[in-house]
């Protein structure tokens, strides 16, 4: 299974591992695997960082792309996943258009499985050690620009690519006006339903994003499938919900913003005082809480309530509709999430790819990024993972998000009612903040408000912390 996030863990010695990448002969790609206490030692007797390559980078303005080649271009992309389906997709993507063009040489570098990415990612950028090419979780673009990690992309991608792109991936992509970053796949929410099991109870089913259950009323039908047998009929994937964990934003910060309320001030982002601990946010996540306290939520520790049918309503995203679909042949559909007060919501946004402040050659990127992006190609790699096809010409050929297919709800609902994770320098400590909060009230039923103020006071220490993130960058 595929998540379309990453975690936060500390990494060491990455500086000395990239110093000694570039020594390596080039290859179509490749893993880097050193020890940290190999990398501690080596750093002791001078593997040190550059950091002024991404002072010089940053002066050389953000015309990214000016439309020309010279020559053979090498460049470096690294990727987040180790072995799987995605990955051998993408290694399988790089040999093909190495072989079939010239001017480009790519090389694929997958980074150790053992240090988180993102962490990975701090090290090299604080050493001017970027490759060309970065694959990042979408909400962290939003510091990848402010802090001078990435340039923008305007000048790279034609308009007739633009409009073929998702409306969430444009929106996703864009910070301060600017594009920055572009994705071959996204990702949605939905609740997947048994039909059976419904029309037995006699409820209704949804057809689309203005005919969802409203929260008072997914609430009645908990207790009506609570009658019928199932004690905790909804699973809510708790067994994701660990406190700092990006699934507690990413699949319920749209019950926040479909009560009305929202993670920090959507308008200025200078506090989250008075949105993230508003009345319409509390009593957004008292009914969540309310449901888990009636024990109407299954823990799923075993990773299997929907599966194993112990509940037949499931709140989760794209990647577990394979799974679900095998377990119950013919008898699994996608309903929008609940209307909390001011309509359905759905998470949205997925990995990304962007431009580095020291790329050798924005055109070079650009040259492969715009292979990845053709309908094909997408629909290549959104067979492999599953995830939803980036462009609305990979839509049309993709059987299953095209009209009349079984995941056609994803598409519509990023058409209309998605939503990105807030567009904010801040989002690390927004979401960090806003998950502990979560776990707080739904998994250890605290206080509502009380665990709400204590995010907002930390969210609104890191805006004071770093200046409220002036828009010059820090």
């Amino acid at each position: 299974m595929k998540v379309p996030w990453g975690g936060r863990v500390p990494s060491v010695g990455w500086e000395c591992t990239l110093k000694l990448l570039q020594r390596k002969p080039r290859r179509t790609w490749r893993r880097v695997f050193l020890p940290g206490a190999l990398c501690a030692a080596l750093l002791l007797a001078g593997c040190g960082g550059g950091g002024d390559d991404g002072e010089r980078s940053r002066a050389r303005g953000d015309t990214t792309c000016d439309g020309e080649l010279k020559g053979t271009t090498d460049i470096t992309m690294w990727f987040h996943a180790g072995p799987s389906g995605e990955f051998e997709t993408l290694r399988r993507q790089v040999k093909d258009f190495n072989a079939g063009q010239k001017a480009v040489r790519v090389e694929l570098i997958a980074l150790p499985e053992e240090r988180q990415y993102t962490d990975l990612v701090e090290s090299a950028a604080a050493s001017g050690e970027l490759p060309d090419l970065l694959d990042f979780d979408g909400p962290n673009l939003y510091n990848y620009a402010w802090s001078g990690k990435l340039k923008p992309i305007d000048s790279c991608v034609p308009d007739s690519v633009k409009s073929d792109l998702l409306p969430s991936i444009r929106e996703q992509g864009t910070y301060a006006g600017r594009l920055w970053g572009v994705g071959t796949f996204d990702s949605g929410l939905g609740l997947y339903v048994r039909p059976s099991v419904l029309k037995k109870a006699g409820i209704r089913i949804p057809s689309g994003p203005d005919d969802a259950w409203t929260a008072t009323e997914l609430t009645g039908i908990l207790h009506t499938l609570r009658e019928q047998g199932y004690e905790s009929p909804l699973d809510l994937r708790l067994n994701y919900a660990a406190a700092g964990s990006e699934w507690n934003t990413y699949g319920f910060a749209p019950a926040v913003w479909s009560a009305g309320g929202d993670l920090i001030d959507p308008r200025t982002h200078r506090t989250a005082d008075g949105f993230l601990n508003s009345p319409e946010t509390v009593e957004a996540l008292t009914t969540l809480q309310n449901w888990s306290k009636e024990g109407l939520i299954d823990p799923d520790k075993d990773d299997k309530a929907f599966t194993k049918g112990r509940s037949p309503i499931s709140w989760v995203g794209h990647w577990m509709y394979g799974e679900y679909t095998k377990a119950f042949p013919g008898d699994v559909k996608i309903v929008p999430l609940p209307d909390f007060g001011e309509g359905t919501v759905t998470g949205m946004g997925s990995w990304q790819w962007g431009v580095t402040t020291g790329a050798t050659d924005g055109d070079a990127v650009w040259r492969f990024l715009a292979y990845l992006l053709k309908p094909e190609q997408i629909r290549r790699m959104t067979q492999a993972n599953g995830a939803i096809p980036a462009t609305n010409s990979a839509v049309k050929i993709s059987p299953a998000f095209a009209e009349g297919g079984p995941e056609r709800l994803f598409i519509e609902q990023l058409r209309t009612v998605a939503r990105p994770r807030s567009q904010t320098p801040a989002y690390p400590a927004v979401t960090l903040a806003f998950s502990k909060a979560f776990a707080k009230i739904v998994v250890e039923h605290a206080p509502v408000k009380a665990a709400l103020d204590q995010a907002v006071s930390e969210i609104d220490k890191d805006l004071a912390d770093h200046q409220g993130y002036p828009s010059d960058g820090p």
